[in-house]
Formats: structure tokens, sequence, C-alpha cells
């Protein structure tokens, strides 16, 4: 019975430290992006990424896809539209 009670303890370790590493992969982390077109810096969190989505939504693109991996093209499109966005904003809440 020890050796049994021995191996279900190894395997519930297991799966405590599987869930815990695939959890912390799954962890959003702020970083900043620069913004060549208006020369400055935002940072990509949570509220980035909600306009992110706005943005992705309204121009009927993959909201899944990394910012990052984006064409020059198409990320001046959104910092255009991010900005505009800021502007029409200010001042709403």
């Amino acid at each position: 019975m020890n050796w049994k009670s021995g191996i279900i303890r190894a395997l519930c370790l297991v799966a405590v430290l599987l869930f815990a590493i695939g959890n912390t992969a799954c962890i959003h982390r702020p970083y900043r992006v620069y913004d060549p077109y208006y020369n400055d810096y935002h940072k990509w969190n949570d509220s980035e990424a909600e306009h992110y989505d706005l943005w992705c939504r309204e121009t009927h693109r993959d909201a899944n896809r990394d910012f990052r991996t984006l064409p020059p093209e198409e990320q001046e499109e959104y910092w255009k539209w991010r900005h505009t966005y800021e502007e029409h904003h200010r001042g709403r809440h």
C-alpha cells in the first residue's frame, strides 16, 4: 500500500507543477511598444489590448494576432486609429 500512495502523491505533484507552469505561460506581461508615427511609447497592458481588440473588430482583423507581428502598414493604421480614438474620447470619462 505504501508504494501506491507514493505513486499517487508523485502524480499529484506532477499535475500541480504542470498546472502552475501552464498558467504562468498564459499571463500577459506588459511591455512597451514604440509608436514611430507619433514618436511616443505605449505600455501594452490590458487597456491597450482592449483598444487593439476593438480596432480588430472594427477593421475585421484577427484579434488573436500579436500586434508585433503585423506589417508596418497595419501597425501605422492601428496607431493612427488609436490616437484618433484617444483624442475623440478624451474627457468623456
